[in-house]
């Protein structure tokens, strides 16, 4: 009996996933395209079809299915950023590799959506930023803290607290990134990787040991 069920089971969960995975897709395009506000869940209704229990069994807010698309417009950063900080190298490729990567991602046009995005509705809803930084921001922000504090522990980097340096770090490499939210400036075709040694180049000045 158990070898009939287990298929069914199977495809049951491939389809509960893939109805899943279309709910997350138009609530991604409805909210970086329309903005938090103007996005309902009976307005993705219209969109999706089916009943709003359907709707509400797979998210049971607003703000957990918006949580679901800022994961899913970050995976990729996340997981490949995570990925340069623990592959292991010499610290100062750790770090430009780094900063290439977190400048080529959040130069992505979902990313610059998404960033304007929480940027004009996080006043209004303060959860926006809240979920935006539990999924995204404060994520990439631990991870490079982790990094800083092995190095910190090595002797490679002054103890001036791993999230503080973090930070200093994350705020030069997203420098660029409010001109292209104000639409003065694209990303550099020939990519960040100038930018990158600079910004790895300063920080070390600022941590390293002698």
């Amino acid at each position: 009996m158990s070898s009939i069920e287990e298929p069914i089971l199977g495809k049951r969960e491939a389809r509960k996933q893939d109805r899943r995975d279309a709910i997350v897709a138009a609530a991604r395009r409805s909210f970086l395209e329309d903005g938090y506000a103007a996005t309902s869940m009976s307005g993705l209704l219209k969109t999706l079809g089916g009943s709003k229990a359907t709707l509400w069994s797979y998210f049971r807010s607003k703000e957990e299915l918006f949580a679901a698309v800022i994961a899913d417009v970050t995976a990729g950063f996340r997981q490949q950023v995570t990925g340069e900080l623990l592959t292991p190298g010499e610290m100062e490729a750790t770090f430009v590799n780094f900063c290439r990567v977190f400048m080529n991602k959040t130069a992505h046009p979902d990313a610059v959506a998404a960033w304007r995005l929480v940027v004009g509705e996080s006043g209004r809803f303060p959860e926006v930023g809240q979920i935006f930084y539990d999924q995204a921001a404060g994520h990439i922000e631990r991870a490079l803290a982790t990094y800083i504090a092995e190095q910190i522990a090595a002797g490679r980097l002054r103890d001036e607290g791993a999230t503080d340096m973090a930070r200093v770090l994350i705020g030069m490499s997203g420098a660029q990134q409010n001109r292209r939210l104000w639409g003065v400036e694209a990303a550099p075709a020939d990519g960040m990787e100038a930018e990158a040694r600079r910004f790895a180049g300063y920080f070390l000045r600022l941590f390293a040991t002698p």
